[in-house]
């Protein structure tokens, strides 16, 4: 039997599950509110379960999107990621959730495809990437940038490109995708399992973190205030 995994990403307001192989997607399950996160996450991977009529023994190993995206949308999703992994004693691995977008929009696309979620501030969290067959070529790895920053390439995506749509069609012409008319990104993740230059493993399930892109807001305040980093933080 071929490897069966499970996706996550929550790195979004659409957090989706899916399980299955790159080969062959087995369920997908999606849901739109970032405040439904934590409450519908483990039921979202129940449904996905139920549907692919799959036991959680039979997972061999968890993808986790990686972000950057949604600072507490993140850790709610690697939660989940991380405890059946560390329960079941299973790989993990993380795949940039902007991959997961660019993947899922890129289609017969020749040339660089960006992906950007909105980081509000004037700023998106965008990379971009090439596709070709078996293997994704990074261009720009996740970062958090303003449009401006990001080079030009010949498909835009993502709320943070609609944030600054008018700005996108003067780029390349035609309208950035909007991600809810994409696949779920979890989908994506499993797609991506057998490309080439696509995943980070991680070893220590206990104290690996997702790519926030940048410190969430109650930590930049603390550390404004006291002048000093947070203990501990996401850094």
């Amino acid at each position: 039997m071929s490897a069966l995994w499970l996706a996550i990403d929550t790195a979004t307001d659409v957090a989706s599950v899916a399980v299955g192989s790159a080969e062959h997607i087995a369920a997908v399950r999606s849901i739109h509110g970032a405040r439904q996160h934590a409450a519908q996450i483990v039921s979202l991977i129940q449904q996905v379960l139920a549907v692919a009529k799959l036991r959680l023994g039979q997972i061999t190993g968890i993808i986790v999107g990686d972000g950057p995206g949604s600072f507490t949308g993140l850790r709610i999703g690697w939660a989940a990621a991380k405890g059946i992994a560390h329960d079941g004693e299973l790989p993990l691995v993380a795949i940039p959730s902007l991959l997961g977008a660019a993947h899922a929009a890129h289609g017969e696309t020749a040339g660089p495809v960006v992906a950007c979620f909105d980081a509000l501030r004037g700023q998106v969290f965008g990379a971009m990437y090439e596709f070709a067959a078996g293997r994704v070529e990074t261009l720009l790895p996740p970062g958090v940038f303003t449009l401006a920053e990001l080079a030009r390439p010949v498909l835009a995506l993502g709320d943070g490109a609609e944030r600054y749509r008018d700005e996108v069609v003067s780029w390349i012409g035609r309208p950035p995708v909007d991600l809810e008319t994409l696949p779920p990104i979890a989908e994506s993740l499993l797609r991506l399992t057998s490309y080439e230059g696509a995943r980070r493993e991680l070893d220590d399930t206990d104290t690996a973190e997702p790519e926030y892109g940048r410190p969430a807001e109650a930590q930049v305040k603390w550390e404004a205030r006291y002048g000093r980093p947070l203990p501990n933080s996401s850094r």
